[in-house]
């Protein structure tokens, strides 16, 4: 599977916002970890870890750090972007088995190299080294185990309200749970405290929603498409805004798989309100940088790569 010109802006995302540097050293300490893993499992973490990771969410936290401050990030910080950053691997492992996806960033999924049995207890192991990365940092391995319980929970959300034909508050609260939950998390771990939550929880929403609009509009800028979700009859955003009409809404609480394409239709209708939607979140998040940042460039050219990412 070749690199497209969206996968490549994505993974120049570090050098563009001057985080060369820190991305090198959250680079070291994966790969010191991965060295360390049990010989059982190294290869398969590293064929997870080693990869072209898009490091988006060490982006984040290094972003935020970097917008209350101009030193360079402290200990605490690296280790706990690390552990996100595992934490993030074993979500992508979960979805692919979920998602029956074969393909991750180009190469084979996980399950689909080594088998489900292994990609499962592989998952459980980042999950665990994670944990260790931060486990003298109380603050870190709070917000981290809060931010799986969520996960966990918005998952198991999204799975059962799946056909409701909800509006686009629902699909709010679902997204801020999801991705909102990762980002706020990312921002709280780069300030070392709530200032810039509410903006890193407005920026996963956003980054929920163009995952949304830009998956109906068939590109890979945000790792593939899922098709998936539309026979599953999962609350995205466009699925939101186009079930305002009965018919559609009729027609997405069914399990006709025939009815597929006429939804998909409806949903590429529903693509400019949907932009316009997240227009607004786009500006809620830029007051929210401008007010509780004190350098907030970095934060400004995120929530605009971020935006940029459903127009592909």
């Amino acid at each position: 599977m070749a690199t497209t010109p969206e996968t490549t802006a994505v993974w120049e995302l570090p050098r563009r916002l001057g985080l060369e540097a820190d991305l090198e050293a959250l680079q070291i300490i994966i790969a010191d970890w991965i060295d360390g893993c049990d010989t059982e499992v190294r290869d398969i973490v590293r064929r997870q870890l080693a990869g072209r990771a898009k490091y988006f969410r060490p982006v984040a936290i290094f972003s935020c750090y970097r917008a209350v401050t101009d030193r360079a990030p402290a200990a605490e910080v690296l280790a706990a972007a690390a552990a996100l950053e595992l934490i993030h691997n074993v979500s992508l492992i979960i979805d692919d088995i979920l998602d029956r996806s074969r393909y991750r960033r180009g190469t084979l999924s996980l399950h689909c190299r080594f088998g489900f049995l292994p990609a499962l207890m592989t998952a459980g192991y980042i999950t665990a080294g994670g944990s260790r990365l931060v486990a003298t940092d109380s603050y870190s391995v709070n917000l981290l185990a809060a931010l799986v319980q969520r996960l966990g929970v918005a998952e198991c959300l999204q799975w059962r309200l799946r056909r409701h034909p909800l509006g686009v508050e629902d699909w709010h609260g679902i997204a801020g749970e999801d991705t909102g939950s990762m980002f706020e998390t990312c921002a709280r771990l780069g300030t070392r405290d709530d200032r810039l939550a509410k903006f890193g929880y407005l920026l996963g929403i956003l980054y929920h929603g163009c995952d949304d609009v830009a998956d109906v509009r068939g590109t890979t800028a945000l790792g593939g498409g899922k098709a998936k979700d539309i026979q599953d009859g999962i609350l995205t955003l466009p699925a939101a805004i186009a079930t305002r009409d009965p018919a559609t809404a009729l027609l997405f609480g069914q399990r006709d798989h025939a009815s597929a394409s006429v939804i998909t239709e409806r949903l590429v209708q529903a693509l400019p309100a949907a932009e316009r939607y997240l227009d607004t979140l786009a500006v809620e998040a830029e007051t929210e940088a401008r007010t509780h940042a004190p350098f907030p460039d970095r934060l400004l050219r995120l929530i605009e790569h971020t935006r940029a990412l459903s127009q592909s």
